[in-house]
């Protein structure tokens, strides 16, 4: 196994994640602190969030795995719809055999929104784009056997990557839309039987991908041409492990089954900083703004409890 620290260069005076005292009524490790529950949402009305993308202002947007929806929570808790994708009767979505599986969500600076939408159907299946208030409209079609999960944007080269949890790879699309190109694959992203490639973020000249089955976390180079460099795994044995986020050159990743969000270190070593007792319920992903750590809790094996939590980080 290829360490973190193998992998990437920190940067040059970067702010380095200091020790802080968790509150004791909590179980948050350092540096993590403070987490609260900004918003219980509604099982029984399908609020189960699966993916988080932020606004300037702080309040948050998520994506409904299986009604189709996109939800804004406020700052203060709100919860409304801004957007709706259709659901197809004969929808039958692999791995899970819903009618629609909502995975990952993005925005442009422009506060363009990108959503990756799974539905076992040719007609159904993609990514599709809108602003808030807004019928989405689908600019790229992805196989019906796709489950298309994670989803993060290049803003520089204008492209979209997209994880495919059931194949086991990863597909690229132009920000504007079009033809999808398969541009990784390999053994490192899939796991048979089980969700593979499933979260995915852009750092320091690389995709990173996290797979599910296997429990790892891979680190894919993007070469001077744009094509996929050789996969590697930089941390195993994580869990389930489902979204996640870098900070600096650490890594926050939501560990969905088991109840626990962990800070994975430069070398590859992860520990538990959030568990269900600071409030997580099969939490699915992980964005941050500033010191402001947000965690989507769908509750897809408690079946209690989906909400957004918040906590802080000591820095």
């Amino acid at each position: 196994m290829s360490s973190i620290r193998s992998m990437i260069t920190a940067a040059a005076g970067a702010t380095a994640v200091l020790l802080a005292v968790a509150a004791p009524a909590q179980a948050a490790t350092a540096p993590v602190r403070d987490p609260r529950i900004l918003a219980h949402l509604d099982l029984a009305a399908g609020q189960q969030p699966e993916n988080i993308t932020l606004e300037p202002d702080g309040d948050a947007d998520v994506t409904f795995a299986w009604t189709g929806q996109v939800a804004r929570v406020t700052r203060a808790g709100r919860t409304e719809v801004i957007a709706q994708v259709p659901v197809p009767d004969n929808g039958d979505v692999p791995l899970v055999h819903r009618k629609i599986f909502l995975g990952g969500i993005a925005a442009t600076r422009d506060g363009v929104r990108y959503v990756s939408v799974s539905t076992g159907t040719a007609e159904g299946t993609g990514i599709y784009r809108f602003r808030p208030g807004h019928a989405p409209t689908r600019v790229a079609a992805l196989p019906a056997d796709s489950f298309v999960n994670g989803l993060a944007i290049d803003q520089r080269t204008r492209q979209l990557y997209v994880a495919d949890s059931a194949n086991g790879v990863v597909w690229r699309v132009p920000l504007l839309g079009g033809a999808p190109v398969l541009w990784a694959d390999g053994a490192e992203l899939k796991s048979p039987g089980s969700f593979g490639a499933n979260g995915v973020k852009l750092h320091d000249g690389a995709v990173w991908v996290s797979n599910t089955g296997n429990q790892t976390l891979v680190r894919i180079p993007v070469t001077e041409m744009g094509a996929a460099g050789t996969p590697r795994v930089a941390a195993e044995k994580l869990g389930p492990i489902d979204d996640f986020a870098f900070v600096g050159d650490r890594v926050l990743a939501a560990i969905n089954a088991d109840n626990r969000v962990v800070l994975i270190d430069e070398a590859g070593s992860a520990k538990t900083v959030l568990t269900a007792q600071d409030g997580l319920s099969n939490p699915t992903s992980i964005a941050l703004r500033g010191d402001t750590l947000y965690v989507a809790n769908a509750a897809y094996f408690t079946a209690k409890d989906p909400n957004l939590l918040t906590a802080h980080l000591a820095r």
